[in-house]
């Protein structure tokens, strides 16, 4: 069975080419996926509807972002320019995850080439995240009957605070966070489980952390997993404050997607950060997600 992987054209959106985000990574992983033929295919998705986005987000938030009428401050909070190609993009990326969360429910793994947005809250974007992609699938399978436990396991070097704000009155959904201490957001929010690491953790500790968590997680009895496989914990990452290494990446993606996967968990990947300095190496590392997943099927 070929790993179901779902990818985007106006996952591109025209920020400048001057921006710090790398928005060139989400057609780059695509084509580097086919030319390892890790995928044949991809799956396309549609924007994502309004009924579905206030699950997670508030009318007047959506209304401003589709209105480009959102306020100054706030833009420059999210970090994107509002314009047409980015509103597009947040659309059809939260699409993407709603998506591929089905994909996952129907062959027990599943991949987006982009999502893991997970600093956007109920009525704000920031840190490069519009729509938080996780927060609606998550709300999208909880009110259709798909799951009723959800975990959020958030490995992007920074505290997944829009998650943890969303769903901290929610027992349905667990948020766990292992992220940077010193990193953004300077001011953190409480998940259900925050781990904080050390500026400078390396590979044999990063992982022994890691195992030691899965381990306690899987005493709990959860029906569906979102995986945020952010890639910043790199040691090369330019917003980043970890040493982790090419390998050690590997091997986190591969125990975390084994970890549910042989218990029959439903598992949902998406990117999350990656702001490596060198293009290629990034597009390669944020592949370890999709590499992983697609050896398991």
């Amino acid at each position: 069975m070929e790993l179901p992987v779902v990818n985007h054209v106006d996952y591109f959106a025209k920020i400048g080419d001057d921006h710090k985000f790398p928005i060139y990574k989400f057609g780059d992983l695509a084509d580097f996926l086919i030319k390892k033929k890790v995928v044949k295919k991809f799956f396309e998705p549609y924007p994502c509807s309004d009924e579905t986005l206030k699950r997670a987000h508030s009318e007047k938030y959506i209304n401003d972002i589709k209105n480009k009428t959102l306020n100054e401050i706030s833009v420059k909070k999210i970090g994107f320019p509002l314009v047409d190609s980015v509103v597009r993009r947040s659309l059809v990326a939260t699409g993407g995850t709603v998506l591929a969360s089905k994909l996952a429910i129907n062959n027990g793994v599943a991949c987006n080439t982009a999502g893991g947005s997970h600093h956007a809250n109920y009525d704000c974007g920031a840190g490069y995240c519009v729509f938080n992609d996780v927060a609606v699938a998550s709300k999208y399978l909880l009110d259709r009957g798909l799951a009723g436990k959800i975990l959020i396991l958030d490995l992007d070097v920074h505290q997944g605070n829009g998650n943890s704000d969303i769903f901290k009155d929610n027992r349905n959904v667990f948020t766990f966070s292992m992220h940077s201490k010193s990193n953004y957001p300077a001011k953190k929010s409480i998940s259900d489980c925050d781990v904080e690491l050390e500026n400078d953790t390396e590979d044999k500790e990063y992982l022994k952390i890691l195992k030691f968590y899965l381990n306690q997680l899987n005493e709990e009895n959860f029906d569906f997993v979102f995986y945020i496989a952010g890639v910043d914990i790199h040691y090369n990452d330019r917003l980043g404050k970890l040493k982790v290494s090419d390998e050690g990446i590997r091997e986190r993606d591969e125990i975390v997607t084994e970890n549910f996967f042989s218990k029959g968990i439903p598992l949902c990947g998406v990117l999350g950060g990656g702001y490596n300095k060198d293009s290629d190496k990034l597009v390669e590392l944020h592949s370890f997600l999709h590499q992983s997943c697609a050896k398991l099927l």
